[in-house]
């Protein structure tokens, strides 16, 4: 199985990013955490994500806040997904990592979760694996049954204190 590296800009992301870990650990996905910065460290930024793939990740997560480079440095220097999960880190409340992840030029693109989005950000690695892993497309279709059967669940008690 591919591997997912997860990249935070700062170590000031563990609390966000630690969700994120927390998925892909329940997934039993092999992950590497580590803090590269789009401005500090950005020549290790780049080696680590131009040799991600030889190194057996199939997919990047990069996890940053404010200017948030991260996510597009990275997808400069590999041809592998790069997911954004931009951080609330400003007075701008995520909107200026948002809005800096998701605008790529053509080419390099980033996909990108919602603000704070820790855990979409590890489903959407695990759906990108599981396109070639047969055992994460059938724990993925467990959880998705699962979160049926929670659905219907409320919606049954739901029913039942409307019509009581």
């Amino acid at each position: 199985m591919k591997k997912v590296a997860v990249i935070m800009g700062s170590d000031s992301d563990w609390g966000t990013v630690k969700k994120t870990v927390d998925v892909l650990k329940e997934f039993e996905v092999e992950t590497e955490v580590h803090v590269f910065s789009a401005h500090r460290t950005p020549a290790m930024a780049m080696e680590f994500a131009s040799k991600a793939k030889e190194n057996g990740f199939g997919v990047i997560i990069a996890a940053a806040g404010k200017a948030a480079h991260l996510g597009g440095v990275l997808a400069a220097h590999t041809i592998l997904p790069v997911i954004g999960l931009p951080i609330k880190a400003s007075t701008l409340d995520g909107l200026d990592a948002l809005l800096s992840t998701v605008q790529m030029p053509k080419g390099v693109p980033v996909a990108t979760v919602a603000i704070d989005g820790a855990e979409n950000a590890a489903y959407l690695a695990i759906q990108i694996l599981a396109v070639s892993d047969e055992r994460l497309s059938e724990k993925l279709s467990e959880v998705k049954r699962k979160m049926e059967a929670d659905v219907l669940k409320k919606d049954q008690e739901m029913q039942e204190i409307f019509n009581a």
